[in-house]
């Protein structure tokens, strides 16, 4: 994919890829350990398939479909954006963003994989005048019904250890760093302390303070967060749909582009 430039937003607290040669109307925030990038299928002119794009937008005498008109975000502590100064939660990583709105159309349709969803939900409610529309994809906004894995026995016994007071924090965060999760053990510093902010989060009452129309469009086959995750979710919103993607997973940007990039066209102001 071709035509995306890196640049720097919000006084060059936060870097990201500018498509298109419009004013941008889409900002795209990606998942968590990845960056703006994974946008670049769904955001960057693109080859037509014969038969017509289905796209909703004119498509050139190229017989391409034009790039939409956006910005995709490096979120701090990913990609070229450099971390927070301390352990923000989602609430706060979209105060930083809305940041990027003053440069944008007045009108905007926000879209969010992964954590990039938990920002795009608070990012709606703390700017309901500025979002025309919300695109949630593979967002972990609840946890799935059921019982949830129990961590390791000798991590629970460390953990005990040290409420108790006797094992320190050095023993505990070793145990942590063996025992954890594969993304707990990938970060580090501050990035490692968002994480255990934002799993710690609830995300009912903000879903239920989204004026907008909202398209929650989930892979069939995504086992990390689970399409009964979007469902629940599409009970929480005043005006949510749910579309069900069949035979895909997890990365939706990358995988089901095309029902990505409809589902931004379908909510363009």
């Amino acid at each position: 994919m071709v035509g995306a430039v890196l640049r720097a937003y919000a006084s060059g607290a936060l870097f990201g890829e500018s498509f298109g040669s419009s004013e941008p109307w889409v900002l795209a925030l990606h998942g968590w350990a990845r960056r703006g990038s994974d946008f670049a299928p769904v955001l960057a002119a693109r080859s037509v398939a014969s038969g017509g794009s289905g796209s909703g937008m004119d498509t050139g005498s190229d017989g391409r479909d034009p790039a939409v008109d956006a910005i995709a975000l490096d979120l701090p502590g990913f990609g070229a954006t450099p971390p927070p100064p301390r352990a923000w939660g989602s609430a706060e990583y979209a105060e930083r963003v809305g940041a990027v709105l003053a440069g944008m159309a007045p009108r905007v349709v926000l879209v969010g994989h992964s954590f990039g969803g938990r920002v795009a939900v608070h990012l709606a409610t703390q700017h309901p005048e500025r979002v025309a529309g919300v695109v949630l994809t593979g967002v972990p906004l609840f946890r799935p019904s059921g019982p949830r894995p129990r961590p390791d026995r000798a991590y629970r016994l460390v953990r005990g250890f040290a409420r108790s007071g006797l094992v320190g924090d050095e023993r505990l965060e070793r145990s942590r760093e063996r025992h954890g999760s594969a993304d707990y053990r990938a970060a580090s510093g501050v990035v490692r302390d968002v994480l255990v902010t934002v799993l710690g989060e609830s995300y009912e009452a903000v879903l239920g303070e989204i004026s907008c129309p909202v398209s929650l469009v989930w892979g069939e086959e995504d086992h990390e967060v689970p399409v009964e995750v979007a469902r629940h979710a599409a009970v929480a919103i005043q005006h949510a749909e749910v579309v069900v993607l069949p035979g895909i997973g997890h990365m939706t940007p990358i995988d089901a582009p095309r029902a990505i990039r409809d589902a931004l066209l379908r909510l363009r102001p």
